[in-house]
């Protein structure tokens, strides 16, 4: 039956209305499973009182990267490794670049540099993982996926012991909103949305690899552009819902936890179901786009936004001004890239 499914998956995505078809269902599957994900397990955990500062470290955030967890896999079991890694770095840049540098442009917020030190020290410990493996070694082994998914648990771990023992009260609002919903609705709902976040992975996945086909562009560059922005819609809504409450710092340590995921989760679980080489069919001036440009760039943008945070105890406007600015110059390449300008 599955491989019935597949290959009638193959045969769609042969031809442009086909994959353009299968990659719009694919992506509106991942926007309404990680919509139905979020909200079903937001309740769970508030319905047995878990600290709101847990809900969204951990419930939210893994909710908002579960459409990268599931397009990176499905790519990786396809041994499609530049799709796997291109969705993970340019998810990174696109949270931080984009999605982060529109809410710090019109709304800068205060930092809590006690809440967001620890992330930030992870997300650039993992960082530094990463660079290990790609300037090093040229690949992603299986032994590097799986301490990359050791990462991954030990910041859970942390983040959830930190909550415990700071507890934020849950508005009296959530809770009535919580106790209306039915636990079987949420549960059901849980593993409903967990569904057609896969599905909607497979589509997306499929699809990406045979558009890319047929441009005559390589996979990593619309996987790193295309492919990681529409994975990163999720978090894209949660930071436009935040900002609309006023709740800035909420939107940055979001992102900020979705990036970490984005290296130690995402990548993780590519990597461990099946290892892959530091992707070279993309190039820019003869040199290879991902050592030269995407992973320099996805540590720098995270740099510019968090360094001053933590320096400063705020957000500027001009940070995310300049970081929408690097993003337009990112995409601009990109297109270069594709066109092959340069």
């Amino acid at each position: 039956m599955f491989d019935s499914i597949g290959q009638w998956l193959n045969d769609i995505s042969q031809n442009l209305p086909g994959a353009l078809g299968l990659f719009a269902v694919g992506l509106i599957l991942l926007i309404k499973g990680g919509d139905w994900f979020v909200d079903s397990a937001s309740n769970l955990a508030k319905r047995f009182h878990v600290p709101e500062i847990i809900i969204g470290a951990t419930v939210v955030s893994v909710g908002t990267t579960l459409p990268e967890v599931m397009v990176s896999a499905t790519a990786a079991i396809n041994h499609n490794g530049a799709t796997a890694y291109g969705n993970a770095i340019g998810s990174i840049i696109c949270n931080t670049a984009l999605i982060a540098a529109l809410t710090i442009a019109i709304r800068p917020a205060p930092v809590n540099r006690k809440a967001i030190t620890m992330p930030v020290i992870f997300f650039f410990i993992s960082a530094a993982i990463y660079v290990v493996a790609a300037y090093l070694f040229g690949t992603f082994d299986r032994w590097l996926g799986i301490v990359m998914l050791c990462v991954f648990a030990l910041y859970m771990t942390l983040t959830i012991r930190q909550g415990f023992k700071n507890p934020e009260t849950v508005e009296h609002e959530e809770e009535e909103k919580t106790a209306k919903s039915s636990l079987t609705k949420d549960i059901v709902l849980l593993i409903v949305s967990a569904g057609l976040i896969a599905l909607g992975a497979n589509f997306l996945e499929k699809s990406a690899v045979s558009l890319s086909l047929m441009a005559g562009i390589p996979t990593e560059v619309v996987s790193v552009t295309v492919v990681a922005l529409c994975t990163s819609l999720p978090e894209f809504v949660t930071a436009i819902t935040a900002l609309r409450k006023g709740h800035g710092a909420l939107s940055l340590g979001n992102v900020i936890g979705a990036n970490i995921f984005n290296l130690v989760l995402v990548s993780g679980v590519a990597v461990t179901v099946s290892p892959f080489a530091v992707p070279a069919g993309s190039t820019i001036f003869g040199q290879n786009t991902s050592l030269v440009l995407e992973i320099p760039l996805m540590i720098g943008v995270m740099a510019l936004m968090t360094v001053p945070a933590l320096m400063k105890k705020k957000l500027f406007r001009s940070q995310g001004f300049a970081l929408l600015g690097i993003y337009g110059v990112f995409v601009l390449l990109q297109v270069l890239i594709a066109l092959h300008i340069i």
